[in-house]
């Protein structure tokens, strides 16, 4: 199976009460995919994941692969714990998703045998594919190109998603998917199969233009602006408020993440603004 295309990591919408909001996160992953998108990736980072229960966990995956109707729904089961990480997995599995996306171990940084006996210690617990998810900035670990390759002899390990600026290679028995949006052109270039994006939930077919080429990075200059707009705030408080201001209320992030500023908030709605984005509300 290949996991690839226009993934978007999806917002987690919570009602007025703070709760999860099934059915708009049910009309989301709908509008997502008649808007360019090839799949969800659920309860990720962008999905507000550290924040949600693992029943939370669960109802959104069981939901989304109802709503996705055979579209790839990819789970957010990867945290710093193994034994919560399988677990999880094992419980994304029976929910029917298509593959789970499992970050390395952060904060307490594991060295390299730590690593490779975490995503063994996964692979072991289930026969989906697996996205690894290689995110130096936030977990404090970086996965160096030769530790993916032996963790590619896995065989349920298919994918990395990068999120690494430098030194960024394919390698032999892993697709490659671009880990941040202004990294997928530069990952496209590379025979990379697409990537897991946020922007995607604005400029979905844009996006994918990005990832069908062949002017792979003619097609995403138009839209820097915007990526570099969304990193005013964290992304999943960016983007609730882009939804927001295009009519979708996905409601208030779950702190630690808090709602945009009002000059925060201008500067989306510039960006917006000047995607021509706007006039389409």
């Amino acid at each position: 199976m290949t996991i690839g295309g226009v993934l978007t990591a999806m917002v987690t919408p919570f009602g007025a009460d703070g709760r999860l909001d099934e059915e708009a996160a049910a009309q989301l992953i709908r509008h997502l995919l008649r808007n360019g998108s090839d799949g969800v990736v659920l309860a990720g980072t962008t999905g507000e994941g550290p924040t949600l229960t693992d029943d939370e966990d669960v109802t959104l995956w069981t939901l989304g692969v109802e709503a996705a109707e055979g579209a790839t729904v990819i789970a957010g089961t990867g945290t710093n714990d193994t034994r919560h990480t399988v677990e999880l997995t094992e419980r994304a599995a029976g929910c029917g998703v298509d593959a789970v996306l499992v970050v390395t171990p952060y904060y307490n940084r594991p060295n390299r045998k730590g690593v490779l006996a975490h995503y063994r210690a996964v692979a072991a617990a289930t026969d989906l594919p697996i996205v690894l998810y290689n995110i130096p900035q936030r977990t404090g670990l970086d996965m160096p190109n030769d530790l993916l390759a032996e963790l590619a002899q896995i065989p349920t390990i298919v994918a990395v998603k990068q999120a690494r600026y430098d030194d960024l290679q394919p390698i032999d028995g892993l697709d490659l998917l671009a880990g941040n949006d202004d990294l997928l052109a530069r990952v496209m270039e590379l025979g990379g199969v697409g990537g897991i994006l946020v922007a995607s939930h604005l400029v979905g077919e844009q996006m994918r233009r990005v990832v069908d080429g062949p002017d792979h990075v003619g097609q995403e200059k138009s839209l820097l602006p915007l990526y570099r707009a969304l990193s005013v705030a964290p992304a999943a408080a960016s983007m609730k408020a882009a939804l927001k201001l295009l009519g979708h209320d996905m409601g208030t992030p779950r702190l630690p993440l808090v709602e945009l500023d009002a000059d925060e908030v201008e500067v989306i709605r510039s960006a917006l603004e000047s995607q021509g984005l706007l006039e389409r509300v």
